[in-house]
């Protein structure tokens, strides 16, 4: 993921000013006063409320000992949200397994590889069923096919229109199944 951020101008920016994602550093009460209904930063506070996570709930990094790596590593795991946020996936199961098949299309990452592998155990067989079916297939393609997106300074489209800025990154919508069926 580093070689990949090194390799482009927004990426080595990224790498260069390591901005950090919580509470503390966005200021959630101003973007939801600025960003229109539609907009990628509406978009994720609102998702944020529903599900009742805050950016504050990720572990820190450990047992990496060059700064850089822990940093990438760090930066990955705080947006992760923001990939729910853009593929319209909540926090279901079947939903994160979902989004860790995406995850390892774009990252190669082996541990989003051994979710995707092990979660499903989780699973009943019609939620595999659409796994395997559906969302599988949409994420493996989706997540190769788009901008990488730890090259992506996510904090500068807060008031981009959710519809535009997925175009612009290539994100495609997952299959869509009744709530009734999760």
């Amino acid at each position: 993921m580093r070689d990949q951020m090194l390799a482009s101008d927004v990426g080595r920016r990224i790498l260069r000013e390591r901005p950090i994602i919580n509470t503390k550093t966005l200021d959630f009460d101003t973007l939801k006063k600025t960003c229109a209904p539609g907009t990628f930063g509406q978009t994720y506070i609102s998702w944020l409320e529903a599900e009742g996570v805050t950016p504050d709930t990720r572990c820190d990094v450990k047992y990496v000992d060059d700064e850089e790596l822990a940093y990438v590593i760090k930066r990955y795991r705080e947006i992760h949200d923001f990939f729910h946020t853009l593929t319209g996936l909540g926090v279901t199961v079947e939903e994160e397994i979902a989004l860790k098949w995406f995850e390892w299309a774009q990252t190669g990452l082996p541990m989003t590889m051994l979710a995707s592998v092990f979660g499903p155990l989780r699973m009943t067989w019609p939620e595999r069923k659409r796994l395997y079916t559906g969302y599988v297939p949409w994420a493996l393609q989706c997540g190769a096919s788009c901008t990488p997106l730890m090259n992506v300074y996510f904090e500068e489209h807060f008031h981009t229109p959710l519809d535009e800025f997925r175009k612009q990154l290539g994100i495609t919508l997952p299959p869509q199944y009744p709530i009734h069926d999760k």
